[in-house]
């Protein structure tokens, strides 16, 4: 089976790919189920989480977080019959490189791997962050050439792909 219905979209920090990423969800009249990523390490992202939930209440969203087993959670809600948010790559790749003893080169690549055999129409968020740049440390350029390799896989597998930028999607695959 193809990944035929698999969607990437990138775009860098509030350009409005997430809120594009909901639209689609929505647009596939499909139930919806919000695969949330991020850990919240500080205040601040406590809050950006909850915000988060609160503008998805009562729109139909089932949320479900997992910071590290991104397969397995999707293998678990993968049903012909839903649509599922991922949101998003790029807080996933900081969780697994936090964790210590993580093959993270193995996880992306088994992320990449299951687009193909997933029956649910499946939309990934993530940050695009190697416009910029070179970072100036090690972790950070580390992070950005993990999260550069992953975008490269899952766009080549996705049966589409968008780039955000001012709140306006691009089509650059499909």
């Amino acid at each position: 089976m193809s990944a035929t219905r698999s969607i990437l979209v990138l775009g860098g920090g509030r350009s409005g790919k997430s809120r594009f990423a909901e639209g689609l969800c929505r647009d596939s009249g499909l139930p919806l189920h919000y695969l949330a990523t991020g850990r919240a390490y500080d205040d601040e992202m406590r809050q950006r989480i909850e915000l988060h939930k609160r503008e998805r209440a009562g729109h139909g969203w089932v949320t479900h977080e997992e910071p590290l087993d991104l397969c397995g959670a999707l293998r678990h809600l993968d049903h012909a019959d839903c649509t599922i948010l991922v949101d998003c790559l790029t807080l996933w790749v900081t969780n697994l490189m936090m964790e210590e003893g993580r093959a993270l080169e193995a996880d992306l690549a088994a992320l990449a791997m299951l687009l193909p055999d997933l029956k649910a129409k499946v939309v990934f968020v993530s940050n695009e962050v190697g416009l910029g740049i070179v970072p100036d440390n090690r972790m950070a350029r580390e992070f950005r050439d993990h999260a550069g390799r992953l975008h490269q896989m899952i766009a080549a597998k996705a049966a589409e792909v968008y780039f955000v930028a001012a709140g306006l999607p691009l089509k650059m695959k499909g």
